[in-house]
């Protein structure tokens, strides 16, 4: 397994491989792997001859207040991780190197409308942070796929419309959200977890699966399906964002004769904010 820090160098050892007929995967990570991460890596594995993670902490995607200093970061376990699985290579680089002058006099990225509710709305330049590192990443690597989890499916529904906007040629594929035993959906920040708050956090997933199973037996009413699902969460110890029905399309609130839709949620439980979604297609 390759590591580099320099973006250059990454250049000159992809233009190698694709000289060498070799398609590529892309896997952009924020490290503290997990299993979800690691799933992407295997998919990309069977999709292309090499795949490449890079490792990444950005500070353009996180704001006032936000938990970026405490972001755990696991460089060491990460590699071994990733070279088990078999990627072929890592990029680690670092702010300084991506940014040269500063995040304030660095040229965004911003994917209007989409970005701009549900996390969006609550993040005020989350999205932008999110579309800007992307571009960049996708740039220097020029993979054929790159490859992201569905559980921040906002995110891979913003990365899409950036990519077909501005005629990157890349495939971009989601990967269904891999889940803990209990069903929750497994995130970096699910460490933050106290014991007594990880035995409760799978009721979110509960909750989106209560609301999809009425959808599917014919319950139209969305927005009171998860105004009283969000209740019981407050109830039991939560703090919801947000409980919505949103077309996949363009994230505007779903219709009772939408085929396409998922329910999003956002919740604090404790200092730890869980986002996971639902997809539902109604054929």
């Amino acid at each position: 397994m390759e590591i580099f820090k320099n973006p250059k160098a990454l250049r000159q050892h992809l233009m190698d491989r694709r000289a060498n007929q070799e398609k590529i995967a892309f896997v952009p990570t924020m490290g503290n792997l997990h299993a979800g991460h690691l799933s992407l890596v295997r998919h990309g594995l069977e999709k292309a001859d090499a795949v490449v993670v890079s490792i990444f902490v950005n500070p353009l995607q996180f704001g006032a207040g936000e938990d970026l200093e405490s972001y755990p970061r696991t460089l060491d376990d990460d590699i071994k991780q990733l070279e088990a699985e078999g990627a072929q290579v890592v990029f680690t680089p670092d702010a300084d190197t991506l940014y040269p002058d500063g995040l304030t006099q660095h040229t965004k990225v911003a994917v209007p409308e989409l970005a701009d509710n549900l996390c969006g709305q609550r993040r005020a330049g989350h999205f932008d942070g999110v579309t800007t590192i992307v571009c960049k990443l996708l740039n220097l690597v020029h993979p054929d796929i790159a490859l992201f989890g569905e559980k921040d499916l906002q995110q891979l529904l913003v990365i899409r419309k950036m990519v077909e906007d501005l005629a990157m040629p890349v495939q971009i594929k989601g990967i269904a959200t891999y889940r803990a035993e209990d069903g929750l959906a497994l995130s970096s920040r699910n460490g933050y977890l106290s014991p007594s708050q990880r035995a409760l956090a799978p009721e979110i997933y509960r909750s989106l699966l209560g609301i999809g199973e009425a959808i599917r037996g014919g319950a139209t009413d969305f927005l009171q399906l998860c105004r009283a699902a969000a209740d019981r969460l407050e109830q039991q110890g939560f703090e919801v964002e947000y409980l919505e029905a949103r077309r996949c399309q363009d994230l505007s609130a779903a219709q009772p004769g939408d085929k396409d839709i998922a329910i999003f949620i956002a919740a604090m439980l404790g200092e730890t904010r869980l986002i996971d979604n639902l997809q539902i297609n109604r054929y």
